[in-house]
């Protein structure tokens, strides 16, 4: 579960609460459902226009992905393909390939899978790299559903509250009345600009950034697994994938640093 985003959610939308409450308003005063009705009916539309049903139906499956990824470990990934580079060394290839077939990182193993069955270099980089490319496209489309809605979200915003006035100002019979419409016609523009930037906009940007770090971890994998191929080094292997950790700050990083110690049983390069 990624805490981040619910903190973050939660925040932001407490400290608007907050201080409504402080201004003398009330939590109910800004529920309206004709306001909501209009920005979220109006922004979904306008995005399926942008993006296609297809994408806008899986909105929320990326919302889920967000809520319930997993951080790989970068360093946890290092050291299996370490201990990969080791046992092929010692064994050969085909000795890990049980090892291979029982691994979750999915991408890791079709890697591997590739190595042990003598696939030419060339082609399993290739095959890699697209896999990994294709796969940042399509985390940036889901992305991009997001950040369409939330570039559309405060301009129904904003047709919410002409809306609003269109109806105050046609009922001026009633001057004791003026306030509170003109009041409720407003709080479309609340809304619209509230689920852009603590909704909509805040989970393309988390989407977008998660994919980043996943496309950085492919890399780190592409790099072990074509290391093996070659048949470096366990500690050849770990120096290559080192570059790959810059601003990790875990302490497990710092040890490994010091004195270039090796693992038991691993051979310098």
């Amino acid at each position: 579960m990624e805490i981040g985003v619910l903190l973050g959610l939660l925040v932001g939308v407490g400290a608007l609460l907050v201080a409504n409450a402080l201004e003398g308003g009330s939590v109910a005063s800004l529920f309206q459902f004709s306001a909501m009705l209009i920005i979220f009916g109006g922004t979904i539309g306008a995005t399926m226009i942008s993006v296609g049903l297809r994408r806008v139906l899986a909105m929320p499956r990326s919302l889920v992905k967000v809520l319930r990824r997993r951080r790989a470990d970068p360093h946890e990934l290092m050291e299996r393909l370490v201990s990969f580079a080791l046992r092929a060394r010692r064994e050969g290839l085909l000795a890990i390939e049980d090892e291979v077939r029982e691994l979750e990182d999915q991408f890791m193993a079709r890697g591997l899978q590739m190595v042990v069955d003598g696939v030419d270099p060339e082609m399993v980089e290739g095959v890699l790299v697209t896999e990994s490319e294709l796969a940042l496209q399509r985390d940036n489309e889901e992305a991009a559903v997001y950040e369409t809605a939330g570039g559309f979200a405060p301009t129904m915003g904003i047709i919410g509250t002409v809306m609003g006035l269109i109806h105050v100002l046609s009922n001026l019979e009633n001057p004791d009345e003026l306030g509170p419409a003109i009041a409720t016609a407003f709080l479309a523009t609340l809304w619209g600009i509230m689920s852009a930037n603590i909704f909509f906009l805040p989970v393309a940007n988390k989407l977008k950034a998660d994919a980043r770090e996943e496309a950085h971890l492919r890399h780190l994998v592409i790099e072990g697994v074509l290391s093996i191929q070659k048949g470096d080094s366990p500690t050849m292997v770990r120096e290559k994938l080192r570059a790959f950790l810059a601003g990790e700050p875990e302490k497990k990083k710092a040890e490994e640093k010091e004195a270039g110690a090796l693992r038991p049983g691993e051979e310098r390069a």
